[in-house]
């Protein structure tokens, strides 16, 4: 069982970038897939939400209007569009599954979580 997050890197203030989150050994058919990012010295914070039962996404309010989430059965692979990316998007960015998400005072909160993959490095730098 593993979730590999891929497709950091630097990208200059105003660009995009898309990250993958693929799964192996379960099918992500049947959870809530999130997206967290940690700078350091900052907390954990949740950005994304994509959950499979209804296909509903949830964004923290951080990056709604600029980020965008979807999913590929056929991969078994949960993307993150990251658009107009600004210095503050600067992290290490990891994608968890659980059974379901919400908002909660403005950020993505993941529930009953129970795998968690390795981060990828996104830097926004001129």
């Amino acid at each position: 069982v593993q979730l590999q997050a891929s497709g950091g890197g630097l990208v200059q203030p105003g660009g995009s970038l898309t990250l993958s989150c693929a799964a192996s050994g379960f099918t992500l058919d049947y959870y809530a897939i999130a997206w967290f990012r940690q700078a350091p010295g900052k907390e954990r914070e949740g950005v994304s939400c994509f959950t499979s039962t209804d296909r509903n996404t949830y964004y923290a309010d951080s990056v709604r209007g600029r980020f965008a989430t979807s999913k590929n059965s056929d991969k078994n692979t949960v993307y993150l569009r990251m658009n107009s990316l600004k210095p503050e998007d600067t992290a290490k960015y990891s994608c968890a599954v659980g059974s379901y998400c919400a908002v909660v005072h403005g950020v993505v909160r993941l529930y009953e979580d129970d795998y968690w993959g390795q981060g990828t490095q996104v830097t926004v730098s001129s």
